[in-house]
């Protein structure tokens, strides 16, 4: 498994509109390039502060899975970094 974890932050007063945003661009009718992947979405609320972290099944899914999610416009917040891992062990089903 591969993991692709953005860093994001943005004004707090606008957190549920990137919420908003992030549940109906991606995680409900996944664009070309997604598919199959995973996602979760964390967020400080006090501060503003988010990590957007994608899985993937292969590296070859997470390249394309970055280029689609780099073709997306923002969700409110600016985008501070991006990160690729691997992922060699996990308990999610």
């Amino acid at each position: 498994m591969y993991a692709r974890i953005a860093t994001f932050h943005g004004d707090p007063a606008n957190l549920e509109e990137a919420v908003d945003a992030v549940r109906t661009r991606v995680a409900g009718d996944p664009p070309a390039g997604l598919e199959g992947a995973k996602m979760l979405m964390l967020v400080d609320r006090a501060s503003g502060k988010g990590y957007g972290i994608t899985l993937y099944d292969t590296e070859d899914a997470m390249r394309r899975g970055d280029e689609a999610l780099k073709a997306m416009p923002g969700a409110g917040g600016t985008r501070l970094a991006v990160e690729f891992f691997e992922v060699p062990v996990h308990t999610l089903a």
